[in-house]
């Protein structure tokens, strides 16, 4: 799944992020967990989400071992709203560039 439309006009790697928080809204995911899915150095990772919380678009929480991350629900997008259309649509803007 990915986020919202309104939320894909970002950098690749917080996008990258986002859409893998979507994928894990039951329970979040560590940054070695966000680094398995998502094609970018652990640096860019960082860095996109330090971005992405400052918009308060993603939450951390420690649980004592280990950060939890988390995405805020007005990312995720409803079950109605995600259409073939939306997406193809998404990866063509994706491949330009756009």
């Amino acid at each position: 799944m990915q986020a919202k439309r309104e939320f894909r006009d970002r950098d690749d790697t917080e996008v990258a992020v986002l859409d893998a928080l979507v994928d894990r809204t039951n329970g979040g995911m560590t940054v070695f967990e966000l680094r398995s899915r998502v094609d970018a150095s652990i640096d860019d990772i960082e860095g996109a989400l330090g971005a992405l919380k400052e918009d308060d678009l993603i939450d951390a929480e420690d649980d004592g071992d280990r950060t939890v991350f988390t995405v805020d629900d007005r990312v995720v997008p409803d079950a109605d709203d995600h259409t073939e259309e939306a997406s193809i649509i998404d990866a063509i803007r994706r491949k330009m560039g756009f």
